[in-house]
């Protein structure tokens, strides 16, 4: 993509120190892909080149390691790179923030920088003491602010951001996540050798995926599920790893649904999992827009969800594609997951609700956030009061 025909092809240097398993890290490589299908340079900025995810950038996206262990020395190194390439935008996807706004003032190129906000930040404070939520946040208060633009991968995560972080609405943008790509949806993906797939076809397998930590809350899943097997068959799969994986394992044990239970650990291409599954459970405290339950969606898999902060009741649109439960408990999981069990929703009908979650909508929306594409007469900005927040949430 040129922003006109005599000038060089649109640059995006796209940064992420903290490149890992989680999916974060799977939407930056997917956005990297879809830029450069556009037509932009793109540059993908890590601090390793052996995390999971990086092989899946394609040879046209430029791979550029920066493994330097201070902050300053990292930061000298991204001045570098923005003084000799000057990159029309600089997108910090995790944990890279403050780094890439030093590095583009130490440039003094015309670079704009955005930051990309993939979590509900209250929330992930809420459990913590008001003192340690204040000092943890105090510097994102400064921070934020001073950035070009801020992309939020909800409304839900747009409106914490503007109330939070006291960030202008105007330099929000709402932003989904470039979920589903043309892989998925080319064809059905295998199913897994896992002895759950390979049984009798009559036993339903419900999946739940996520790091195995607190904000995915998987002993309400796990507690739902004892429920729901008193009732009838059934078999739960829990992707992901994490250091909750033995507390996990042991309060399967003491629900007596540990032959039923399983704990595969992290799995890069889940989707013969989703795809070949009854249902999908999401059983988070807080997430930004859970990326696992619109992979589901896309693979026709039926879906439960809390209304956590923020992202399942936006995806779901308020329950029309999927149940939706409050947090933390799992009497009225259990209850969902058997309703729907019994009554599974066509896969047609679930694959409409990740239309706007496709690689292609998405990249659009990230060039015209960035300016770079112009805004569609029909379409709506965000802004903060347009009725997504805490106060849609059912009780």
């Amino acid at each position: 993509m040129s922003r006109n025909p005599s000038c060089r092809p649109c640059r995006i240097g796209i940064v992420t120190f903290s490149a890992g398993d989680g999916g974060n890290d799977k939407m930056l490589v997917h956005l990297a892909r879809g830029l450069s299908e556009q037509g932009c340079a793109v540059d993908f900025i890590t601090r390793t080149k052996t995390a999971p995810y990086l092989d899946r950038l394609p040879f046209s996206v430029r791979r550029i390691a920066i493994d330097e262990s201070s902050r300053k020395d990292r930061t000298m190194s991204l001045a570098r790179y923005v003084a000799e390439n000057a990159p029309d935008v600089m997108l910090s996807g995790k944990r890279s923030d403050l780094e890439v706004l030093k590095a583009v003032r130490l440039a003094s190129t015309n670079t704009r920088v955005f930051f990309r906000v993939g979590t509900t930040l209250s929330a992930r404070y809420d459990h913590r003491s008001k003192l340690v939520g204040w000092w943890r946040l105090r510097p994102l208060r400064r921070l934020f602010p001073q950035a070009d633009g801020i992309l939020a991968v909800s409304r839900g995560v747009a409106q914490d951001i503007c109330r939070l972080l006291k960030v202008p609405a105007e330099k929000i943008h709402v932003v989904p996540n470039p979920v589903v790509t043309q892989d998925m949806l080319s064809k059905t993906p295998p199913r897994p050798s896992h002895p759950f797939y390979t049984g009798s076809p009559d036993i339903p397998i419900v999946v739940g995926m996520g790091g195995l930590r607190k904000a995915k809350d998987f002993p309400t899943l796990l507690r739902a599920f004892a429920i729901v097997v008193h009732k009838r068959p059934a078999r739960l799969l829990i992707l992901g790893q994490g250091h909750l994986k033995e507390k996990l394992m042991t309060l399967s044990r003491s629900l007596n649904t540990a032959p039923w239970t399983d704990f595969p650990g992290f799995v890069e291409n889940p989707y013969g999992y989703l795809a070949h599954a009854h249902l999908f459970v999401l059983s988070s405290l807080w997430e930004g827009s859970p990326n696992v339950l619109t992979e589901a969606l896309a693979m026709g898999t039926p879906v439960v969800a809390t209304d956590c902060p923020s992202g399942p009741r936006e995806i779901l649109q308020n329950g029309r594609y999927g149940c939706l439960v409050p947090c933390g408990d799992p009497h009225a999981m259990a209850q969902a997951m058997l309703e729907v069990l019994e009554n599974p929703p066509p896969p047609s009908f679930l694959k409409e609700a990740v239309a706007r979650y496709t690689l292609a909508a998405s990249t659009h929306e990230h060039l015209r956030a960035f300016g770079l594409l112009p805004q569609e007469p029909w379409e709506t900005p965000w802004a903060p009061q347009d009725g997504f927040g805490k106060e849609e949430r059912s009780p």
